[in-house]
């Protein structure tokens, strides 16, 4: 079984997302041949710039370079959102606890949005006032719904926590709305942001969402046996000597600080952890251990596709990757209610 998980994770796994993320490069409005794309993309590792004695090439080289940043912040936002989305679930011992569905991310976009009012910066690092506003109302949210949700229900039940982070949601869009009336001139970019969108991002854009996973998805991928524990309840936790106050905050501040962070970088992109843990589950079992690892890989190849799609359905027209997620997650996330209510669940 050991041997196994080595060869699925250390090859198969990451082969999986390096064939996507080939792929991902090389369609859009100018195809490029996959092993072009593979040549270009050494040549950007190796600093080298485009082929002077190839007209051709070079203008391929140009296509892979404006895209190469996109596809990568697109795989490095699924991993982190997926991941998230799994840890989130087994600490709530929820199978519909995401961002999206618990209000996470909206809380996230209306504090990324007033940074982006109030022009909120830190000195030397651009990112920073978005990445930290979206990162401190993601967490505060998460802690208003679960307050909220244990004020009206003390067992916490499924259908308590969902529907107060539907009300949030609610709430969020609402204040969102209103700052978007008064944005002025800003009301197009933050209109669209708020949609989530991956379009002209750069390296700055990959190395926070790079920083964030090395961080906090480290964090929550350390969790497994604790998550493992807690998918029987808190009280068997306890008596097998899980921290239950620490892996609560570890997990609660890690989830909400990578969903800021995805939130800042990309706005509102629902229901990728959501979908990606519900169906990965259905392949490597409960088990966070595992889970946990194949829902970051997972989470990579599907946002790359999504946002593939978004850029090739109504090409040359790039649609917001949101929207291509929010039509695919709400499809799964009515039949996983469905399924769970018919099976008894709370």
């Amino acid at each position: 079984m050991k041997t196994k998980s080595i060869f699925l994770y250390g090859l198969i796994l990451p082969l999986a997302v390096l064939a996507v993320f080939l792929l991902c490069l090389s369609v859009g409005s100018a195809a490029v041949p996959v092993r072009e794309t593979a040549a270009a993309v050494w040549r950007l590792i190796r600093g080298l710039g485009a082929p002077v004695d190839d007209p051709v090439g070079a203008a391929r080289f140009s296509i892979i370079s404006s895209r190469l940043w996109q596809v990568i912040c697109a795989g490095l936002m699924g991993a982190a959102l997926a991941l998230c989305g799994a840890a989130m679930q087994g600490l709530l011992r929820n199978p519909l606890a995401d961002g999206s569905t618990l209000g996470v991310s909206s809380g996230g976009a209306v504090g990324a949005a007033l940074a982006i009012l109030l022009h909120v910066t830190v000195p030397g690092w651009p990112l920073a006032g978005g990445t930290l506003m979206a990162m401190v109302f993601a967490f505060g949210s998460l802690v208003l719904i679960l307050g909220l949700a244990y004020a009206m229900d003390r067992n916490l039940s499924t259908h308590t926590i969902i529907l107060t982070g539907m009300i949030f949601s609610m709430l969020a869009s609402s204040i969102l709305s209103l700052l978007i009336t008064f944005s002025g001139e800003k009301l197009r970019s933050i209109a669209y942001w708020t949609m989530g969108s991956l379009y002209y991002k750069n390296s700055a854009h990959a190395l926070t969402l790079l920083a964030g996973l090395a961080v906090f998805g480290t964090a929550l991928m350390t969790l497994g046996r604790e998550l493992n524990a807690f998918s029987v309840g808190e009280e068997n936790a306890l008596h097998v000597g899980v921290s239950v106050r620490r892996t609560k905050l570890t997990v609660m501040i890690s989830a909400s600080a990578l969903i800021g962070i995805c939130v800042s970088v990309g706005g509102s992109v629902g229901f990728v952890g959501l979908i990606v843990p519900h169906m990965v589950r259905l392949l490597t079992g409960p088990d966070h251990r595992k889970l946990l690892p194949s829902c970051a890989f997972a989470g990579a190849i599907f946002l790359m596709l999504a946002d593939l799609l978004a850029r090739t359905l109504l090409s040359p027209r790039e649609l917001p990757i949101g929207v291509v997620t929010s039509l695919v997650g709400a499809a799964v996330f009515l039949s996983i209610f469905f399924r769970g209510r018919k099976g008894g669940g709370r």
